[in-house]
């Protein structure tokens, strides 16, 4: 099922602008409900698998930061 799920929200975002992105994360996170983290996890690891070790590492010092 999960597989299912993340096919899913691969499927309904392909194609998106970077507006309708910023618009669907924003949204995500103004609405603070539980269902839409799958969402944002999928996306986040999407990202994640296409960074290169120096955007990754960005990213790890960044969350380490806002996160102490």
């Amino acid at each position: 099922m999960g597989l299912n799920l993340r096919n899913a929200i691969i499927h309904n975002v392909s194609g998106n602008s970077q507006e309708e992105f910023k618009d669907t994360i924003v949204d995500a996170i103004q609405s603070g409900e539980e269902k839409m983290l799958p969402g944002l996890g999928v996306l986040f690891e999407v990202y994640w698998q296409n960074a290169s070790p120096q955007e990754q590492s960005v990213v790890l010092e960044k969350l380490e930061n806002v996160l102490k």
